[in-house]
């Protein structure tokens, strides 16, 4: 009878092997989601220069994941992967709209549709970010351009019919961006209002003003 410690030995040595590589491939994913979480805020510094170098590093880890994929696809296709894929789309298309005022596409960028369509979808909560930035520095008019963004995303997603029950995750994140919308649309009505108002005051501060120095000149 043929001795079964070589076989066993064989299976042990590469479980140990795949267990290395899934180690390996769960570090790298957690590292692309990070960099592209990075990317994002660096796009709401401002900061266009050090988001795309950013966003190039999770490129570089994401297309050395996709090459693993094809020796080992059961362990680099997973949840976490998913994760990294939809967070780099993120920040892919958000910089790009925010630079080019365009919608890049999945082909582009090399990510699976899916997790293309998730990232778009959370690129609503980036623009509600950036809009409330726009107020607090007085621009009414970039807000409302935002708040157009948010509302074409939303609008667009819901608009993909029986596709849109295909995606696992899309209608809870559709949900989301709903709400974001609509708390946006209503910041920006207040805020046009409370402008509205304040141009008025000044207007009615300065006839004041203007009557009063009238009626002084009158008197003398």
């Amino acid at each position: 009878m043929h001795s079964l410690k070589p076989i066993l030995k064989k299976i042990k040595k590469e479980l140990e092997e795949k267990e290395k590589v899934r180690e390996k491939a769960q570090k790298d994913m957690r590292k692309a989601t990070s960099l592209s979480k990075h990317a994002i805020l660096l796009i709401h510094q401002k900061r266009f220069n050090e988001s795309k170098k950013t966003i190039e590093e999770a490129k570089e880890i994401i297309s050395k994941l996709n090459e693993n994929s094809i020796q080992y696809p059961k362990i680099i296709y997973c949840g976490l992967f998913n994760a990294a894929c939809q967070e780099y789309s993120e920040a892919n298309i958000f910089l790009n709209l925010i630079e080019e005022s365009k919608f890049i596409t999945p082909e582009e960028i090399n990510v699976p549709s899916i997790d293309y369509v998730l990232g778009l979808a959370d690129v609503v909560g980036e623009y509600r970010r950036l809009t409330l930035d726009t107020l607090r520095e007085g621009d009414v008019e970039k807000g409302q351009e935002c708040l157009e963004t948010m509302d074409d995303i939303y609008m667009e997603l819901m608009g993909m019919d029986e596709a849109y029950m295909l995606v696992p995750g899309l209608r809870r994140k559709c949900d989301i961006a709903r709400r974001i919308v609509e708390s946006t649309r209503g910041d920006i009505t207040q805020e046009v209002r409370r402008s509205s108002l304040e141009k008025h005051m000044e207007h009615f501060e300065k006839l004041v003003k203007t009557r009063r120095y009238a009626s002084r000149k009158a008197d003398k």
